[in-house]
């Protein structure tokens, strides 16, 4: 239940905190009192848009605070678990909003998000203003207000899920369609450019092989005439090097004949000799390999000059022509992995179908098993509303789409985010006339009672939060009053009810009332709010009645609706 909600600087209210109990509280208060403000207060700090408009004039910052008791919702704890937030045994919910219209959002006094303080706060608190009779007139809300009957967040999910699954499978096929057009475009130009490379066989390191033969090629005649002049230095002159050494090595030998000295230096001569002789051999047969070929130059010359042509072109050397050539090969295949890629997501799609077909059966099932109890309940309902010969109904209509995901009954439907159909609440509200839509066919007193019957309908059958109603009562009077009242009265057996009204027919069944009120002091209007006694309940619902003048008559009345009320 929300214990107290504590408010500062927020519009005319200063500073003052309002203690609530459980079972009905009625809050009252003449008009431009400030009834508003404090349902704008608990919205704020619920987590609705926050203006810098709200802060009290001349204060820096405004500050409000909800504290929550008691059984907390079950999908509180580990929504809070989620964000770090420590679960306590009061839950605190706290908005600030500074005079520049900055606000800070707190859980558990933990800094959060205004969506995370949103989410928490929906869970708590079910306020409906009334704006709210605005949204039961809009047909794409009645969705939700079924799945909330039916309790059908498991069949829900499971849609969603495979609805998600497709929904990713098509974007996916549209992303390989457009890669296979782009392929398509770009197809010819890269079957040339993939042609153009792979008939010049490149590899790597070629363009210095090609460097080092033309420079052999042509520098032949200078290789020839230098290797002969070597070779004839070396061993065919008559004073060649190697006659040097042999007449050398012939002396060495008588010398290290006579003095032991010259042997190391006899083996230098011969390893010289040796030397020289293997050199020449060397040369002799480089010489005679020396290839004079004119053609084979210029083919060489050629190749090398295309290959510098081909860099230019492509602004590549020969390294990174060969790997464009390796991808150019890669993305000409790429048109049979298109194709089958393509054929794997059909398969996936049509496998998602079947579930989605499937997982819409039987969310369609839960919610028309849902509705028929629903349309009875309403209709009861309606009737203790004063709406005696009210028929309530629940209708579904879906789209037929010969290709649409959906497949039920061999039929094939378009599918929809939460659901192959859509759904309407229809009403006729009196004997005789035929069922229409809300909009069409109740009075805005009627749209009260009917948005009133759905809280009591899921009060039977779903865990609700505390309940707020600003003003419920609108468009309303007399016997229909009454009955408003004792609905409301019911309604708080199961839940705190919170309910702003200006009908005493109501306000008498407070089980807690107060009342709202503005004062002036030292020039500045400030609302504030009085908890009720017995007595003061009394005349409050006794100046709903007559007005400022309380008369003995109106007294009388609104202590017999009181005495009433605490039967009812």
């Amino acid at each position: 239940m929300l214990s107290s909600l504590y408010i500062r600087n927020f519009a005319l209210i200063r500073e003052l905190t309002v203690e609530f109990s459980p079972g009905l509280t009625i809050i009252t208060g003449e008009t431009g009192a400030g009834k508003s403000m404090l349902v704008g207060a608990l919205s704020l700090v619920l987590g609705e848009r926050a203006s810098s408009d709200l802060v009290r004039s001349g204060e820096n910052k405004a500050v409000i605070e909800a504290i929550f008791s008691g059984t907390l919702p079950e999908r509180l704890r580990p929504l809070l678990e989620e964000a770090g937030i420590e679960n306590a045994p009061e839950t605190l919910l706290r908005r600030d909003i500074s005079a520049s219209g900055q606000s800070r959002c707190f859980i558990n006094d933990t800094p959060c998000t205004a969506g995370l303080l949103k989410q928490a706060g929906l869970l708590l608190i079910d306020l409906h203003g009334q704006h709210d009779h605005q949204l039961l007139l809009n047909a794409a809300s009645h969705e939700g207000m079924l799945d909330a009957f039916a309790q059908s967040a498991q069949e829900s999910s499971a849609y969603r899920d495979a609805f998600s699954r497709i929904a990713a499978l098509s974007a996916r096929q549209k992303q390989l369609e457009e890669r296979a057009r782009e392929f398509r475009e770009r197809k010819e130009m890269m079957e040339f450019q993939f042609n153009e490379l792979d008939a010049l066989e490149l590899k790597e390191g070629e363009e210095d092989e090609l460097e080092s033969e033309i420079t052999l090629l042509e520098n032949a005649e200078t290789l020839f005439g230098l290797g002969t002049e070597l070779g004839s230095l070396l061993y065919e002159e008559e004073r060649s090097a190697y006659s040097a050494l042999s007449s050398a090595r012939h002396i060495l030998e008588k010398l290290a004949a006579i003095d032991k000295r010259f042997e190391s230096r006899l083996e230098d001569t011969r390893s010289a000799e040796s030397m020289v002789e293997e050199l020449y051999r060397f040369v002799n047969r480089y010489t005679a390999a020396v290839e004079f070929n004119g053609d084979r130059l210029d083919t060489l010359r050629g190749r090398q000059l295309l290959l510098q042509r081909t860099q230019r072109k492509y602004g590549r050397v020969i390294a990174d022509l060969i790997a464009w050539r390796d991808e150019l090969s890669l993305g000409l295949g790429f048109e049979e992995s298109i194709t089958e890629e393509r054929d794997r997501l059909e398969r996936e799609t049509d496998l998602q179908r079947l579930k989605l077909s499937e997982a819409a059966a039987a969310l369609s099932e839960k919610r028309r098993n849902a509705a028929a109890k629903l349309d009875e309940t309403l209709e009861r309902e309606l009737s203790m509303l004063g709406i005696a010969g009210a028929r309530f109904r629940t209708t579904f209509s879906a789209e037929k789409d010969p290709l649409g995901d959906i497949t039920i009954d061999g039929l094939r439907f378009r599918a929809f985010g939460n659901g192959h159909e859509k759904i309407e609440f229809l009403i006729s509200a009196n004997t005789g006339e035929e069922l229409k839509p809300l909009a069409k066919a109740a009075s805005g007193g009627e749209i009260s009672r009917v948005m009133l019957a759905l809280k009591s309908a899921l009060a039977e059958s779903a865990a609700l939060p505390i309940l707020v109603f600003d003003e419920i009562d609108t468009g309303i009077s007399g016997t229909t009053a009454h009955a408003v009242a004792a609905s409301l009265k019911r309604l708080s057996r199961l839940h705190q009810i919170i309910a702003i009204t200006h009908l005493p027919q109501i306000a008498a069944m407070a089980d807690a009332h107060l009342s709202i009120g503005k004062t002036t002091e030292n020039g500045r209007t400030s609302a504030g709010v009085v908890q009720l006694d017995a007595e003061g309940h009394i005349r409050a619902v006794a100046g709903l009645i007559s007005g400022r003048n309380i008369s003995d008559s109106s007294l009388k009345l609104a202590g017999e609706l009181v005495t009433g009320a605490k039967s009812a």
